[in-house]
């Protein structure tokens, strides 16, 4: 029987949520317990935070730089979120998928659209609930980051950002940090065993079946 070498496709995780959902947080806990899911880093013209540096959470630019890069088709998705851009480079996410490279997206609706738009059967797409209205807007308020206008903002956001949940694959309740990360775990291992990332399952079917 000839060898069989597995190697699999490698996939595309988008996580979005209403902010203070508590997406940040699930992918931090993804990537600190699976070794080949890389996060993919936006490009984003929105002020740095102190704990934030740039090329890890992400490559900040002006709104200049911005345009430049979206006119000469850098980017695979770009949306506009809370008057700042954000987009995804278009060469890394392809160069992943094909050496079998896993990659995790922090991405809003818009982003996740275009990726499904033009990746298709490459994207596998988690929307993350809050528990309760009263819930999100108090880990928005735990947070201090924002002020009580951003915070106010967020929140009447929340309502047009969660009307999009039926278009993605999967749904979960974030009412427990650990649980939530445990069945994103779980999507993650049932879709890298779908037969379409298996890469060269027919030809092992086709050997066993020669060899019988």
């Amino acid at each position: 029987m000839k060898k069989y070498l597995k190697k699999n496709k490698g996939l595309m995780l988008v996580l979005s949520s209403p902010s203070g959902a508590g997406k940040s947080s699930i992918c931090r806990s993804l990537l600190s317990l699976d070794n080949n899911l890389n996060m993919s880093i936006s490009t984003t013209t929105r002020e740095k935070r102190p704990n934030e540096i740039d090329g890890s959470d992400y490559f900040f630019v002006d709104e200049n730089k911005f345009n430049e890069l979206l006119i000469k088709g850098y980017f695979i998705e770009h949306a506009k979120v809370f008057g700042n851009y954000y987009g995804t480079e278009k060469k890394i996410i392809e160069d992943s998928i094909d050496q079998g490279k896993d990659l995790l997206f922090d991405i809003d609706w818009q982003g996740a659209q275009q990726l499904r738009e033009k990746m298709g059967e490459d994207v596998v797409s988690v929307f993350i609930l809050p528990p309760s209205k009263k819930e999100l807007e108090k880990r928005l308020k735990n947070r201090g980051q924002d002020s009580d206008l951003v915070v106010k903002n967020r929140m009447n956001e929340a309502s047009s950002e969660i009307t999009h949940w039926a278009e993605y694959d999967y749904l979960i309740i974030n009412d427990n940090l650990d649980q939530s990360v445990s069945d994103v775990l779980s999507i993650l291992k049932a879709e890298r065993m779908k037969r379409i990332r298996q890469i060269g399952l027919a030809e092992f079917t086709r050997s066993i079946i020669d060899d019988a």
